[in-house]
């Protein structure tokens, strides 16, 4: 019997799986969210998915609902004899506690693939983990997508002669090299201490940045505190400009404002969150026609790392 495919949306990602939809050349399914006055909600779906490789599109940024929404709707499709399901998580919530660095704290990255494997998904497709290891807590196939597909292109047309690729901290120094080794460039290190989550104490630069065009690579920017500081002190080092690629925009609390005021030549993000509002020094890459490739690949089972440009 021949399989069908078929894609939902979670309401906090419908923006981004229309455009993946169209980019596939299939219409988005259609799902229905009753609402209760206390806040709970029960999502279903208005079509068959019996025997169909269902795709279910959902980013787990804040609230908590939208976790909670997409393993509803896991839950459902397995209800529904979905044949295959697969979460299309373009930003995975809550990897940044990935490991127990203190007494007595959650693995919070662990704990949400625990949640998912329990509500029946059979596969799992994301885009730049905080963490590339948190891959090793699913017992299931991940696709862990790279961002360097749509950033090495955009890089590449800004035709920047003096490149150096600049980790932010100790953490980021792999990602970072691999596109150093791509581009041909140097690498420097932002070494930061913290005083606790989204406040940085200190921050030295490991390298040499006179008269370089800096790119900062990393896979989130919260409050924009770090690469606001870092970019003020590479230009107080010398740097001709700062760039940064940062795949998920999550931009909380002074982040805009932070950014707005800042040296900061451009920011590089893509739309696996949306933004809550519009800047100059915001430039927003698809994700759409990616990831549209990736789930007709992985339907046809065809290898998908040959896609990316930086591994």
């Amino acid at each position: 019997m021949d399989r069908n495919v078929k894609l939902f949306s979670g309401t906090a990602t419908k923006y981004l799986a229309d455009e993946i939809a169209r980019d596939y050349g299939i219409p988005l399914g259609e799902i229905n969210v009753a609402r209760f006055s206390d806040g709970e909600f029960s999502p279903s779906f208005d079509e068959t998915v019996r025997g169909c490789d269902v795709f279910i599109i959902q980013s787990t940024f804040a609230p908590s609902d939208n976790l909670m929404e997409l393993l509803l709707l896991i839950d459902a499709a397995k209800r529904a004899s979905a044949h295959y399901i697969t979460a299309v998580i373009p930003y995975f919530g809550f990897a940044r506690s990935d490991r127990k660095d203190k007494p007595r704290v959650a693995i919070a990255a662990r704990l949400v693939a625990n949640l998912l494997s329990a509500a029946g998904v059979t596969r799992i497709m994301t885009m730049d983990l905080h963490a590339p290891q948190i891959q090793g807590f699913f017992d299931i196939p991940v696709d862990h997508l790279d961002a360097s597909s749509l950033f090495v292109p955009y890089i590449k047309s800004l035709n920047l002669k003096n490149l150096t690729v600049a980790a932010p901290d100790m953490g980021g120094v792999h990602r970072a090299r691999s596109y150093a080794k791509y581009f041909g460039a140097e690498i420097v290190i932002c070494d930061k201490q913290r005083k606790k989550a989204n406040e940085v104490e200190g921050m030295t630069v490991i390298g040499d940045v006179e008269g370089r065009d800096i790119l900062i690579i990393d896979d989130i920017v919260d409050t924009a505190g770090t690469l606001t500081k870092a970019t003020e002190m590479l230009f107080d080092k010398g740097a001709s400009s700062v760039r940064a690629c940062c795949t998920h925009p999550v931009l909380s609390g002074k982040a805009y404002e932070r950014i707005n005021k800042s040296k900061l030549t451009e920011l590089i993000v893509t739309d696996t969150i949306p933004l809550k509002e519009e800047s100059p020094k915001i430039k927003v890459l698809s994700t759409a026609e990616l990831f549209a490739r990736i789930i007709r690949r992985v339907y046809v089972y065809e290898s998908i790392s040959k896609i990316f440009v930086v591994n």
